[in-house]
């Protein structure tokens, strides 16, 4: 009897506790109605479980010791489950962190954080970073990863033995608080057979806010990947322009009997050059044939409309690029690109960022003391005969251009931020330059009056990104307050504001036909978003870290992202799907580029080298999955070494020159 009226009690004090009024209220009834405890002889299990669970209520020690427990069993399991059970103790740790910190325990939160965050600091620093702040418990509903966290379930995939082991530990252990946890927090994904091999499978691993039920959902949207109609490449294709190396230079050739006298005095140089490749052509076209045909059963790109409303482009630039695209050099695995590296002397830490014009005539640095300075590189040429780029270690006065019987300055500088500038773009026709800084502005400047000409405000945090689309005048940027914004030149306000990643958006990258943006994030995602409704249409998941890096493919089939770790991921954006991890670098990816007809993607790391890949047999990897028995992974065409020069950016010319920039360090 006196059992049955402490059970009673302890059901009524745990009802009360948890807020649930109509239930006590109903308990309270009843016991009134039957003047007696109710009998819960019928089920002692349970009697015998809600006794433990009251007595334990407030015991914050379960979490501590259950999950001390846990850890132990894991860490000395065999060897071929123990890769998949250590997968669950992270979301174990920081739920029964946040746990702890709902419960009011703070200082025992913090004691639980200090005794085992260093087990998952080699995977989860960011995540771990920010759960650190968490301090009371309503940080953590103000804090939206841990918020984020809190409402989602993690997918964990695990094999049917491995599940069996854990469920079988849980039942001997009879430890309701970690049981509580999975419970309420993971979603396994339970598969036949042996357990995959660690390096399988980049998803399982990764912890993201948004539940994957919903980024599977979001994937599901259709999206129109191909290119843009009536756009100068689809004018050139129809037109038979993009002709083969040798049938250029042959229409080349005739073109000068035509117009002989005229041309010679206009673009004597161009023609020299052309004819001079002539014989180097036919040698690369005979050895590339055999390469070339693997690109040709591609479907070609479908055409779209654009959804943004596009600038009208004058016949002049319509000629010049159209020249550029007639004289493309075409590459493959046997034809790679020439490169010209721009390296910056003396900067003594200060660069930031770089930024390359399309044709590689202007360069451009950011640097820490809010200026932003480009070298014109036919002047610099002219003035000194050297290609490299003197930073900071000029200590003439502040103004642009020095007198006439001055000293000239290497490079023309532009003040007007007032933060270290983090980005900067430069227009496709190289008439303009945008930057972006740590003073939350965007400014566009003139290349042709070396001025600034208009101030961007919206952003509220540093930012970190900005890249001018394909057509000029758009331009979208990403920041540390967890959004991207597409503007326009002619508005002082964003067209569009993409809100939706848990971090800060560290990168920013257009797609081939405008209608789509890219942003890479700290919480290790990549979304593509519709620029005309700003709606996320894809999330793509698998870094492990922090993706610095974001480069389309010419016919908007693929994307490339970078991360923190080195990993270069090649996505099929129509799938959402990882086609393949690119493995190789040792440091930082901060830079990626594809070529102009897409066979080749440039890398440039923290870890001084410029990487080449072939890209058609790394999209293709996954169909010989079978044969080969695991994808080759290592797709390098070539690696091109630095001395001692951390590579900041790239850019494939229209004709298909590589351009790279990078600092001389000598803390490499």
């Amino acid at each position: 009897m006196e059992n049955m009226q402490a059970v009673n009690s302890f059901v009524a004090a745990y009802l009360k506790k948890k807020g649930f009024k109509e239930a006590e209220q109903l308990l309270e009834d009843l016991q009134k109605k039957e003047s007696a405890p109710i009998d819960f002889h019928n089920d002692p299990d349970l009697a015998k479980f809600i006794h433990h669970f009251s007595q334990s209520e407030d015991d914050v020690a379960r979490y501590q010791d259950g999950y001390s427990k846990l850890r132990s069993w894991t860490y000395s399991s065999l060897d071929l489950y123990k890769h998949e059970l250590l997968r669950v103790l992270y979301p174990v740790f920081i739920h029964s962190f946040m746990d702890l910190v709902a419960k009011g325990h703070l200082q025992e939160a913090r004691t639980f954080f200090n005794a085992f965050h260093e087990d998952h600091e080699l995977m989860h620093s960011r995540d771990l970073q920010k759960l650190e702040g968490v301090l009371s418990q309503s940080h953590l509903e103000e804090m939206e990863f841990a918020r984020s966290l809190r409402q989602n379930k993690v997918n964990i995939k695990i094999c049917q033995y491995s599940y069996g082991l854990l469920l079988q530990y849980l039942h001997k252990t009879q430890s309701t608080a970690m049981l509580g946890v999975i419970n309420e927090h993971i979603k396994f994904q339970v598969t036949s057979g042996q357990p995959g091999s660690i390096s399988d499978d980049t998803e399982v691993v990764t912890l993201i806010g948004s539940c994957q039920d919903a980024a599977s959902l979001i994937n599901q949207k259709e999206i129109h990947w191909g290119l843009l109609e009536d756009s100068l490449e689809d004018r050139l294709e129809k037109e038979g322009g993009l002709l083969s190396d040798s049938e250029k230079a042959e229409a080349e050739n005739k073109e000068g009997d035509v117009d002989d006298s005229k041309k010679r005095s206009v673009e004597g140089g161009k023609q020299g050059a052309s004819t001079k490749k002539l014989k180097k052509d036919k040698a690369v076209n005979a050895t590339a044939k055999s390469a070339r045909p693997e690109a040709k059963p591609t479907p070609a790109a479908p055409r779209v409309k654009p959804e943004l409303t596009l600038p009208v482009m004058s016949t002049e630039v319509e000629q010049s690029i159209l020249e550029d695209l007639r004289n493309r050099v075409q590459l493959s695995s046997v034809a790679l690109p020439s490169v010209s590296f721009y390296t910056f002397l003396n900067t003594h830490n200060g660069l930031n960022c770089s930024s390359i014009s399309q044709d590689g005539s202007f360069v451009a640095g950011g640097f820490s003391d809010s200026s932003l300075k480009v070298w014109d590189m036919a002047k610099l040429g002219q003035q000194a005969g050297s290609s490299t780029l003197q930073g900071e270690n000029d200590s003439t006065s502040s103004e642009h251009v020095a007198g006439p019987n001055g000293v000239k300055r290497s490079y023309t500088l532009f003040e007007g931020h007032s933060g270290p500038v983090y980005s900067a773009t430069f227009s496709p026709l190289g008439d303009f330059i945008i930057s972006s800084s740590a003073d939350t502005t965007i400014r566009l400047w003139s290349t042709k009056l070396n001025a600034n000409l208009v101030c961007y405000k919206g952003h509220n945090y540093p930012v970190w990104d900005v890249q001018f689309s394909p057509v000029g005048h758009y331009f979208a940027s990403s920041s540390h307050d967890r959004t991207a914004r597409i503007w326009s030149m002619d508005r002082i306000q964003p067209l569009r504001i993409m809100a939706g990643h848990l971090s800060d958006v560290d990168c920013v990258q257009w797609h081939a036909n405008c209608n789509y943006i890219a942003t890479g994030s700290s919480d290790r995602t990549v979304r593509l978003w519709d620029v005309q409704s700003g709606e996320c249409v894809r999330i793509f998941v698998g870094h492990r870290s922090m993706i610095l890096s974001l480069a389309m493919s010419p016919d908007g089939r693929y994307m490339a992202s970078g991360d923190e770790d080195g990993t270069i991921m090649m996505w099929d954006l129509s799938s959402g799907r990882c086609v393949t991890p690119l493995m190789g670098h040792t440091s930082c990816v901060w830079s990626l580029a594809f070529s102009c007809e897409g066979t080749v993607l440039a890398s440039g790391s923290a870890d001084c080298t410029v990487k080449l890949w072939d890209v058609t047999t790394s999209t293709k990897a996954p169909k010989n999955e079978e044969k080969s028995g695991n994808p080759n992974r290592l797709r390098s065409l070539k690696t091109l070494a630095t001395k001692s020069s951390p590579v900041y950016s790239l850019r494939f010319s229209r004709r298909n020159l590589l351009f790279a920039a990078g600092v001389l360090s000598k803390n490499v």
